[in-house]
């Protein structure tokens, strides 16, 4: 039952000799944020290589093979399973557009408008008294379905990895200085550097309930087919006011634990900052940076 402590999902992970541990947090801040806001109206084949540049970066980490085997696969199979069920189900039919021309010009063979977006006609079939059919697999939804995996994925896997190989004080101070001119605009960038360091420290306690509740779940050998819809969706929200009230009484405890031993919040300039390692490897990133932003700029449109 402990598999939730076997996958590292949003969760540091200490050791040496990956270079991603040694790269600046900030640029790998701009990185994530880069690997979010490209796919924004870009083509498939640009959501394709981002997906493919992922791969490559986790494959040549230096980062354990035990670290990512777990998730990895897990995330390329949600993924997958994603895009398959976007591309299957309907995508809606497009608002007829107003010709230019008058009909009488145009000259198309019968059927040709309502199919001419078809990628794939399956069926109908029959099935005993079931009909099933037709599946109609359409550029539109062929799109929706790439859109939607490499989308899944791309988001995921790149904030896993900056999690995974960066320090929660290192991460709260690279957000700091992005901040930093907020600062005399009024904004508490120190306050929210500091709550945000507590919400990172937060996440394996939620990972922690969330397993007990479960494991709780299968001592009681609770099967959910006999319980029926209405008993099973009752449990589940049992379940999630149960986790929510943990959750809450945990950061009331750590909150009590820290004004009792007369906690106070740290400037992130204060939590961090040892010389960065490896110049070469800063200058490199950030030039592939420039260079990935300048690649989407010239073939990444639709």
């Amino acid at each position: 039952m402990d598999w939730l402590r076997q996958i590292p999902i949003g969760q540091y992970v200490d050791g040496t000799g990956s270079w991603l541990r040694d790269l600046d947090p900030r640029l790998k801040l701009a990185w994530s944020v880069a690997f979010l806001l490209t796919p924004i109206l870009a083509g498939p084949w640009w959501r394709l290589a981002l997906v493919g540049l992922l791969l490559l970066i986790t494959a040549l980490s230096g980062l354990p093979w035990r670290i990512w085997r777990r998730t990895l696969p897990l995330l390329l199979v949600l993924s997958l399973l994603v895009g398959v069920l976007a591309t299957l189900l309907p995508a809606g039919a497009a608002a007829p557009a107003q010709p230019n021309r008058p009909p009488q010009e145009l000259r198309l063979a019968p059927g040709q408008q309502g199919r001419a977006w078809e990628l794939l006609r399956w069926g109908p079939v029959q099935i005993g008294p079931l009909p099933l059919g037709p599946l109609v697999i359409s550029r539109r939804s062929a799109e929706l379905g790439l859109n939607s995996a490499t989308l899944l994925f791309t988001v995921i896997h790149s904030a896993n990895l900056l999690l995974l190989t960066t320090p929660p004080e290192a991460l709260v101070w690279g957000l700091s200085w992005c901040l930093a001119p907020l600062g005399p605009l009024g904004v508490p960038v120190e306050r929210l550097g500091f709550t945000l360091l507590l919400a990172l420290r937060f996440l394996p306690l939620v990972q922690e309930e969330f397993q007990n509740l479960l494991r709780s779940v299968a001592t009681r050998s609770v099967n959910l087919r006999q319980l029926g819809l209405q008993a099973s969706l009752g449990l589940v929200l049992a379940l999630a006011e149960r986790l929510l009230a943990n959750v809450l009484l945990r950061a009331e405890q750590g909150a009590e634990a820290l004004v009792a031993r007369g906690g106070r919040w740290i400037a992130p300039a204060q939590l961090l900052r040892d010389p960065l390692p490896r110049r070469s490897l800063q200058w490199l990133a950030g030039l592939g940076l420039l260079l990935l932003l300048g690649l989407r700029w010239r073939y990444g449109d639709l």
